[in-house]
C-alpha cells in the first residue's frame, strides 16, 4: 500500500480498532447471554442483528431509508428465521430451539450472507433499472404490467447477487476449509461430524440468500415505484 501510494493506512488502523473493540464488546456480551440461557433476551440479540443488518445494507446500496427500512427488515426476518429453524429444529433437534450457544451463531452465519447479497442483489436491481430506464418504459408502453417489466432485471439481480454463495459452494473443501468445519474438527469432533453440519449450513446459508434477495426486492418495489409503474427517482441518495 506505501509503495502504491493507496490511502487505505488510516481507514485499516480504524477497522482493526473497531474490530477489536467490538469483538471484546460482543464477546463480553455472549457469555453473559450463554450463561443466563433465556429465549426473551436471544431474541433481543437476534432482532438487533437484524437491525444493524438492515442499516449496513441501507448503507451500501444508498437507498432511502424511510422507504426501504421496514421492507428490508422483514425480508432479513423471514430469511434468517426459515433456514435458522430448519438447521436449529429439524437437524440438529435441540430441545430448547432458542439455544443461544447454537442459534446465535447460526443466525450470524445466515445473516453476514444475506447482507452482501443483498446488497449486490438490490443495487444491481434499481441501478440497473435507472441506467435502462427507456428499455424499462417501452415495456411499459407496449402494454407490459410493472410485474412483468421488472422481471428481466430481477433475473439478472438475483443471478448476480446469489453467484458468490455458488461459487463458494462448488468449490468448498478443495479451494478452503470453511469456517464451521474447521471449527468442529478443532472442536474435537470427527471430519464426518464436521463435514455434514458443513453441507447443512451452506444449503442453509444458500435458501436464506436467497428468500432474502428475492423477498428485499418484491417487497420494496411498492415503495421504488409511482402508482404509473415508473421508478421514483426520490428512492436514491
Amino acid at each position: 500500500m506505501l509503495w502504491l501510494k493507496i490511502p487505505l493506512i488510516g481507514q485499516t488502523v480504524v477497522s482493526v480498532a473497531r474490530m477489536t473493540v467490538q469483538l471484546l464488546l460482543v464477546g463480553f456480551y455472549l457469555q453473559f447471554l450463554f450463561e443466563l440461557d433465556d429465549w426473551r433476551l436471544t431474541t433481543l440479540w437476534l432482532v438487533v442483528m437484524i437491525v444493524v443488518a438492515d442499516v449496513s445494507i441501507l448503507r451500501g446500496t444508498h437507498l432511502c431509508v424511510r422507504c426501504f427500512a421496514a421492507p428490508l427488515f422483514l425480508s432479513l426476518v423471514v430469511g434468517t428465521a426459515l433456514p435458522l429453524f430448519f438447521f436449529v429444529a429439524l437437524l440438529l433437534r435441540l430441545p430448547h430451539w432458542m439455544d443461544p450457544q447454537y442459534v446465535v451463531p447460526i443466525a450470524g452465519m445466515i445473516l453476514g450472507n444475506c447482507l452482501r447479497a443483498d446488497i449486490v442483489g438490490i443495487r444491481t436491481f434499481y441501478d440497473s433499472i435507472r441506467k435502462s430506464n427507456r428499455a424499462y418504459l417501452r415495456r411499459l408502453a407496449a402494454g407490459a404490467s410493472r410485474a412483468e417489466a421488472v422481471r428481466p432485471y430481477l433475473r439478472d439481480a438475483c443471478s448476480a447477487a446469489l453467484a458468490p454463495t455458488v461459487a463458494s459452494m462448488a468449490t468448498i473443501g478443495l479451494v478452503a476449509l470453511p469456517g464451521m468445519m474447521t471449527g468442529v474438527i478443532l472442536g474435537g469432533s470427527d471430519p464426518a461430524t464436521a463435514i455434514r453440519y458443513q453441507i447443512a449450513i451452506m444449503i442453509a446459508i444458500f435458501c436464506g440468500t436467497a428468500v432474502t434477495v428475492v423477498a428485499a426486492i418484491l417487497l420494496t418495489l411498492r415503495s421504488a415505484f409511482t402508482p404509473a409503474g415508473t421508478l421514483d427517482p426520490s428512492i436514491f441518495r
